[in-house]
């Protein structure tokens, strides 16, 4: 297990509108805000996209995903975190049970869903933590991983990154 302790930062609530892509308007929003780390918690509905569902085998590395696509419009309840990747950009992890007409499916929207008529989403940042999804060989995915801090409190992987991207003054 690997830990790291932080503190709440800002909160903000998120209206999604008709349409909006999720992960990537909530990654486009924390990287607007520059939320590095951070708990999402997701309720409305989403239109179309598919989500992963489980691996199609489970002793195969890397693993195959099963992907299942969305037949209209769902009810939606999702929790995630947000947390660098290994350029420094917030990337959105989560998931979610999708119910329509007395079913039920779950599993990770990595691939992308749209948000139906409305989406609500609260983004509770976390301060003064580390931590950044790294690419691991064996599974193939972007891990978390907990990093020591760097001096600004930002990981030493993430700011080296960051600082790399500065604007020359």
């Amino acid at each position: 297990m690997q830990s790291s302790e932080g503190k709440l930062g800002r909160i903000f609530v998120l209206r999604l509108e008709d349409g909006d892509r999720i992960p990537d308007c909530i990654e486009t929003f924390a990287t607007d805000k520059k939320i590095l780390m951070a708990s999402v918690t997701l309720i409305g509905g989403i239109g179309k996209g598919q989500i992963v569902a489980g691996p199609r085998d489970s002793d195969t590395f890397p693993p195959k995903p099963m992907l299942v696509p969305l037949d209209g419009a769902h009810e939606i309840v999702g929790v995630g975190l947000i947390a660098p990747d290994e350029n420094g950009q917030p990337s959105l992890h989560m998931h979610a049970s999708l119910g329509r007409s007395g079913q039920a499916k779950t599993g990770c929207l990595r691939p992308g869903v749209e948000t139906w008529t409305i989406g609500e989403a609260v983004i509770s940042e976390i301060v003064g933590t580390s931590g950044s999804r790294l690419h691991d060989k064996k599974t193939g995915f972007e891990l978390l991983t907990i990093e020591d801090l760097h001096a600004s409190g930002t990981p030493k992987k993430v700011a080296k990154n960051l600082t790399a991207k500065k604007a020359p003054k």
